[in-house]
Formats: C-alpha cells, structure tokens, sequence
C-alpha cells in the first residue's frame, strides 16, 4: 500500500522556510520566540542608509503625537565624526530675520542701524542732576547736536527762571545757522517738571528755535523743543506731557524723540516718518486734549494766544501780557502738528 505524499512536501516546504529564516524548524513541543521589541527610530543625522526595495522589510508601526503626524519630517544624510550640523535654508517669513538687514524697523518706521544705534545713547541715563542752595535739582539742558549746556536754578519747585538764565537758554537753543530768539518761559517750566517728574539728570534736546519754514510753526517763535528724557522711553514722556495742557505734544517713535510746544489748545500726534524723510503725521487723542485743557483752565491755566507776525512789537507783547493776565479761553485756532521737525 502506497504512502500519502502530501504531509512529506508539507514537511520539507516547512524545514526549508526555516533553513532560509536561519532558524531552526518548529516542532509542536517548541513554542516560536515573541518578536523583538521596535527600537525607536534614529535621529535624522544618524540614520543608516534605507535599504534595497528587494530586501527592505517592513517598519514597526510606531504611532506619533497629532502634531507630529500631520508634519513633513525631513530626513537628513549621516552626519560625520566632528561635523559640523547642516543649515537648512528657512523659508517664508522667517527666511528675511536671518538675513542681515540694510536699516531696522522702529515701530513701523524705517531708520539705518547706524541711527538707531545712536537714539539709544540719546537715552540713557545720566545719573543725579546737580542741586542749588535751596536743595531743588537744577533744571540742565544739554544739545545732543554740540550746542552745548547750561544748569538753571528754578525759582521755585515748579520752576520759573531769572532773565538772565532766560537769555542763556536763547542762546542754547539757537538754530543751526546761529540765529537767536527769546524761548517761552512756560516751556522751560514744563521741561523742568519732564526732568524732575522721571528723576532725570538733564533734559537732552535735538533742536529749539529754527527759522520757521512756514507761519504758524512754534519752533519759529522760540515755543517748541525736540527732546529726550534720559532713563525714559518717549512713549512715557509723551503720556506725561499730554496731562499738563495747553500743550503740543508730538512723538517721533523711528526718530527717537518726543515734540513739545507751548500753545493756546493741546494737540497730539505721532509721525512715523524717519529722519530726513517727509513728514507722517496722524492726530491722536482729540478727546483727551480737550478734556486735558478744560481741567487745565478750571485749575486757573491759560494757553498761550496764537503766535502771530506783525509790525507792531509793542501792541503784541501787550496783547500778550493781556492774555496771559486773563483766566478767559483764547480763541480757538486749528490744531495743528509742527510739521516741520525734520
């Protein structure tokens, strides 16, 4: 009788699964070894070469967090011994921060680093202001652009200043071609209560007078000064010298300084625009100016009537020291931005 052949191919197909695999056959008695536990994958700078498509075997399923499932994973060749880490070009926007910059951006705005680099000096601090007999800091001021400096000795806590130290801040705050006119009393006050308000030890400024390149700007009639508070940002100055009233109170965030004019009803603004660069000026605030100046003039304030040319010197600093004698509102006048600060 004939034995079935079936069980014998059986046999062999299963002893030769088992010589290929390396391993020796199963029997009934011997149970198969579990599997090896997945490594973790390698980082991308040492993974091996991938291997042939005819002797790759499959990957363990390995789940990933959401947020990495859903990413492009880039695989990187092997790193050397001592090599140095590959820079991968970045793109979109991220890709122009890397980059060198040819000027730096200043709240919107657009001035060289050698400029911007310069407004930081402009604010740092000084350390203590000098003291007169009575113990008040004296009020300094100090050209940024070499005009040089003076120490004034207030009067009072709030300031107020002899003539003699009057003449000597028009002579400071001359324009650049060396022309001279006498500045506001009231303006020196306000610089004085900026200095002592931050603890600073001098006011810096960047200009005063200047001949006026059109009627109605204060830097033309000695009202108008372009300053710095050292250990202050200009933002804070600007807060602070729109609560005093009847101001003009302008920042230059790309130029680094704060306007600040004397005037017969407060207006704010800011200017964008960097030095040298046509003006950018927007009003801000008209709700606060005005609210600032009626509680201003409740407390007995008075603006300064708006600055006029005439022929008449004697008829105007009468009409002055009427004004300023008259607890009464000016006549309102448009509000506008000394835009010629550049």
């Amino acid at each position: 009788m004939r034995r079935p052949v079936l069980p014998l191919l059986v046999c062999a197909s299963i002893a030769t699964a088992s010589l290929a695999s390396g391993g020796p056959p199963p029997s009934s008695s011997t149970k198969a070894p579990p599997p090896p536990a997945a490594k973790p994958a390698l980082a991308a700078s040492k993974a091996a070469p991938a291997l042939s498509a005819s002797k790759a075997a499959p990957a363990p399923s390995v789940a990933l967090p959401a947020a990495a499932s859903s990413a492009k994973l880039a695989v990187l060749p092997a790193a050397k011994p001592g090599a140095k880490p590959p820079v991968v070009a970045a793109k979109g926007p991220i890709a122009n921060a890397t980059a060198k910059p040819k000027a730096v951006a200043m709240l919107s705005g657009w001035a060289p680093p050698s400029y911007v680099a310069m407004v930081k000096k402009w604010h740092v601090p000084s350390g203590k202001a000098p003291v007169d007999a009575a113990g008040r800091p004296k009020l300094v001021l100090s050209s940024i652009n070499g005009l040089g400096r003076v120490e004034l000795s207030p009067l009072g806590d709030r300031g107020g200043f002899a003539p003699v130290d009057l003449d000597r801040v028009s002579h400071l705050l001359r324009s650049s071609d060396g022309a001279e006119h006498p500045i506001d009393a009231r303006l020196l006050d306000i610089a004085y209560a900026l200095q002592r308000h931050f603890g600073a030890g001098e006011i810096r400024f960047l200009s005063g007078y200047r001949a006026p390149k059109r009627l109605g700007s204060n830097h033309g009639y000695g009202r108008a000064i372009d300053l710095v508070v050292p250990g202050a940002t200009d933002e804070e100055v600007a807060t602070y010298a729109r609560s005093l009233g009847f101001v003009g109170v302008g920042i230059y965030p790309t130029s680094g300084f704060v306007h600040l004019d004397v005037r017969d009803r407060s207006f704010f603004w800011v200017d964008r625009s960097g030095p040298g660069k046509p003006n950018k000026t927007v009003g801000i605030l008209a709700g606060d100016a005005a609210a600032v100046d009626a509680a201003a003039r409740k407390a007995g304030a008075v603006g300064l009537p708006a600055a006029k040319i005439g022929r008449d010197v004697e008829a105007s600093l009468a009409a002055h020291a009427k004004a300023l004698g008259s607890a009464a509102p000016p006549a309102a006048t448009e509000d506008v931005a000394d835009d010629d600060d550049h």
